[in-house]
């Protein structure tokens, strides 16, 4: 299951962010969106577990979660629609 995370501090390293759901079962991957002309964290990323029950535990328990001052949020990442090629 795929878990976007918005509102981290954009100290917060790649590192961090995995360590934090590590502690509720194990981590796929995990990626910060970076800005690409500053090279620093936009502030929020991506987490997927690839255990459902894990994923849904750890978002239960993280949002809300207040990190370095700043209150995560934690759900569930939505499949971004492709764009129509046959549109006009």
């Amino acid at each position: 299951m795929k878990l976007l995370v918005r509102n981290l501090p954009r100290t917060t390293t790649e590192t961090e962010l995995q360590a934090l759901f590590t502690e509720h079962g194990s981590v796929q991957s995990c990626s910060l969106v970076m800005d690409g002309e500053t090279g620093l964290s936009k502030g929020f990323g991506f987490v997927e577990m690839p255990k459902q029950g894990e994923a849904k535990a750890a978002m239960k328990q993280l949002n809300g979660r207040e990190i370095a001052g700043s209150k995560i949020r934690v759900k569930k990442s939505e499949a971004k629609a492709e764009p129509d090629p046959t549109a006009t």
